[in-house]
């Protein structure tokens, strides 16, 4: 027939009545409602019949577009209808058989949803599969190449009015089936969401502790779908930004030092370098795309948090639940960082030491915790946590969480504690448990970043910062230039300090002074630059001068004093001049060629000075000037010079290359204060607000007890390796390998003597032997 469907038009009409027969005659007996034990008609080849002709029908359908129009409709109707009578076979060949049809785009998936969702309902685990996996492999093709917005519209408006009905069973099909395409990232966007988390709301408990579970097992899903993609790790690490160190350090901590030291150097660069890689990881998961929780985009998330935290006022569901709906709670408050002020209060209900579940509550609490919240309103719930968990009464286990909360609570909000009360708990660093000691070594380290002043003198350390404190409640800072401008100006300082110690160009000179003050300004930089040879002969060009009027003065007694003494007098000449111009005179500018020359002939102990100065030639100068804009740290000076000039006419915008610059030096910059730091960097407040507190890390380092069960199996455990059980001389006594010393001595080579004797005395006992023997003969012989 799919190869020639016209010659078998007869036949088709045929199987398509004997279809239509025994549907019809399935609708009566369902309208007489005469039903058995597995469906109408008990008779089972009357079922399979049927559903073989559907099937049939359902292949052929392509081919006779004309001749069957209406058998998808009709299709559909027979399932809509006596599906509940139907037998449990026949009910799954019809079903595929349109799903056969909706796969060759015979019927739209618009119109079957509402039905395939109602088959769900049924309490046939096979047709509940079949339905459920179509929808969802249905949908995920449609919007596998790009997203099918117009019917992805349509279908959730199906969804979302069954999540609302009251009947139980069609709200969790629907929840389950809305769930797992947002867990697939099919339909990834904000509808989703919102319409998964107002079924917290549903009248029907168990959809309320379904959906609760989602959002709160979401973000694990998450980490274990990230795991797996272990092949996009090369790409995320091309893209971040690699760790700088310097040069310097790394080499310091391979080949300077005793090989301890060196060791200690090497393990402090591991550790900054793991936490600079953790900061990167932390701030790359913002603008990753797999990144992301359904309570993220909710668009009403203050209504929802106070519905919910009034719902679970009222409640009079088990402890679990009320801990899920406070867990959402709290995990809503901290990431859109909402003002829900009656949470606190209620949390203090339950925080005690003997409290079950009392870490993954504390959490919860952490979670609620940050910035623009007022400190009055969780400073009780503070005070609270330290009396009933940190006190010299209380186990080391609670005494190490109560720390851990404390440190985590102040990480967000460092205005609740106060110095006495810091200096207190410092004090516990000194405990023998471990997990005590760590964790008030922590609590330490969190102030010497945040607020040093708290601690005492010699619990301060070496801050990055001694005058760091916490923003007050409400302050902002507001950003008045781009972030890390700063960074670039002052490499741009730095560069220009490097290229100012060779000689000042000419073009400099040129605009800075004016003509006649060129000889001041040649003479002031004579000692610096690529020009020593010009100002070494000078010098001898002044100490000639110096030698013959210093014959003329009588408190000199040699030439050679008066030449050393001309030469030291030169030295002064050039240290002066430096120290005028790093204070801000400048001889040159202050005066004038006049000025100059009344100096140079002034008769007192700096006469010599002058008189040197003034001796200098006007042509040696502009052969120094010359020589100097032909060197090639000049031409460097006047490049640098024109790129700032033209830099600074762009109106304060920034090139590529500057934001590249920028990165460079932020990379450096992180690198340098977390080796200052020992690789501990505070996260920022959008970082903290999208983490996820973990109960199990509040309770870091602490050793439980084991049950009895644990305590055998460990025992069992370590008997399998050992042997029978014997006593010790038994053990000593039994030889595992060689000989004994009795063994051994039958074994030594005798020496020669005792050879020959040993061979005489068998002689001589061989002799006796035949001798006994002869006399011993009782008969008498034959020949005698």
């Amino acid at each position: 027939m799919k190869s020639d469907p016209e010659g078998y038009e007869m036949e088709l009409h045929l199987i398509y009545n004997q279809f239509k027969s025994s549907m019809e005659l399935f609708q009566q007996q369902a309208a007489m409602s005469f039903t058995s034990v597995s469906g109408i008609a008990a008779d089972p080849t009357v079922a399979k019949d049927l559903g073989d002709r559907a099937l049939f029908l359902a292949h052929v359908t392509p081919f006779y577009p004309k001749h069957l129009a209406q058998f998808p409709r009709e299709l559909a109707q027979f399932l809509r209808s006596s599906a509940r009578t139907l037998p449990s076979g026949l009910r799954v060949h019809v079903t595929q058989a349109l799903i056969l049809l909706i796969n060759r785009k015979m019927v739209d998936i618009v119109d079957i949803l509402e039905l395939f969702m109602e088959l769900q309902t049924l309490g046939d685990r096979t047709l509940r599969t079949l339905a459920f996996s179509h929808i969802i492999h249905n949908i995920r093709h449609m919007n596998q190449k790009h997203k099918n917005d117009p019917k992805n519209r349509g279908l959730q408006n199906i969804l979302f009015s069954m999540l609302q009905q009251e009947d139980e069973t069609k709200a969790k099909r629907s929840l389950i089936t809305l769930c797992d395409l947002h867990r697939r990232k099919v339909w990834f966007d904000d509808r989703t969401a919102n319409a998964i988390c107002t079924a917290c709301f549903h009248t029907s408990p168990r959809i309320m502790i379904a959906t609760l579970s989602f959002l709160l097992d979401y973000e694990k899903i998450e980490d274990d779908d990230n795991s797996d993609d272990s092949g996009n790790e090369d790409e995320q690490a091309t893209q971040q930004p690699q760790i700088v160190l310097s040069k310097e350090v790394v080499y310091k901590a391979k080949h300077k030092g005793t090989s301890s030291s060196k060791k200690k150097k090497q393990a402090k660069l591991q550790r900054v370098m793991r936490s600079m890689k953790k900061q990167q990881r932390m701030s790359s998961e913002k603008n990753n795309s797999s990144y992301y929780s359904p309570l993220n985009h909710l668009k009403d998330a203050q209504g929802f948090a106070e519905k919910l935290f009034s719902r679970l006022q009222t409640t009079n569901e088990r402890f679990e639940v009320k801990m899920m709906m406070l867990k959402v709670i709290a995990r809503t408050v901290g990431l859109h960082r909402l003002i829900l002020l009656n949470l606190y209060p209620y949390f203090q209900k339950y925080v005690q030491s003997h409290q079950r579940d009392v870490t993954s509550l504390l959490a919860a609490a952490v979670q609620a915790c940050h910035d623009m919240v007022p400190p009055d309103a969780v400073e009780p719930l503070f005070k609270q946590i330290v009396n009933q968990f940190v006190h010299d009464r209380s186990r080391s286990e609670a005494i190490s969480v109560g720390l851990n909360v404390v440190r985590e609570i102040c990480l967000r909000m460092p205005l609740l504690m106060t110095e006495d009360l810091l200096q207190d708990l410092v004090l516990y660093r000194k405990s023998h448990e471990k997990a005590v000691s760590s964790a008030a070594r922590s609590l330490l380290t969190l102030f010497r970043e945040v607020c040093p002043s708290l601690l005492v003198k010699k619990d301060r350390g070496r801050p990055a910062d001694p005058k760091a404190r916490p923003k007050a409640y409400g302050e902002v800072k507001v950003a008045s230039n781009v972030p890390g401008f700063e960074l670039l100006k002052d490499d741009n300082t730095e560069s220009e300090a490097d290229t100012d110690d060779g000689f000042t160009s000419s073009s400099d000179i040129d605009d800075d002074v004016g003509p006649s003050e060129v000889e001041v300004a040649g003479d002031s930089g004579s000692s610096d630059g690529d020009d020593n040879d010009n100002d070494d002969q000078d010098i001898d060009d002044q100490g000639t001068t110096s030698e013959d009027d210093s014959m003329q003065e009588k408190n000199k007694d040699s030439e050679d004093d008066d030449a050393n003494f001309s030469s030291d007098n030169t030295d002064v000449i050039s240290d002066d001049d430096e120290s005028g111009k790093a204070d801000g005179h400048d001889p040159a500018a202050s005066s004038g060629p006049l000025s100059i020359a009344s100096e140079t002939f002034r008769t007192d102990s700096g006469g010599e000075r002058g008189y040197k100065a003034g001796k200098r030639k006007f042509s040696d100068f502009n052969e120094q000037l010359n020589a100097a804009s032909q060197s090639l740290r000049a031409l460097k000076k006047l490049a640098g010079a024109r790129e700032g000039s033209t830099s600074e006419t762009n109106d304060g915008i920034l090139s590529n290359e500057d934001f590249q610059r920028i990165k460079e030096l932020q990379a450096k910059k992180d690198a340098s204060i977390a080796l200052a730091q020992h690789g501990f960097k505070i996260p920022s407040t959008d970082q903290l607000s999208a983490k996820r507190v973990d109960a199990a890390k509040l309770e870091a380092n602490i050793r439980k007890k084991m049950t009895k069960e644990e305590r055998l199996a460990l025992i069992r455990a370590g008997r399998e390796e050992r042997g029978k059980y014997q006593a010790r001389t038994a053990i000593k006594q039994k030889k595992t390998g060689g000989l004994s010393n009795r063994q051994k001595e039958h074994k030594k080579a005798m020496p020669l003597a005792a050879k020959r004797a040993k061979v005489s005395r068998s002689r001589q006992e061989k002799k006796r032997k035949q001798q006994r023997s002869g006399k011993q003969f009782r008969g008498r012989k034959a020949w005698k």
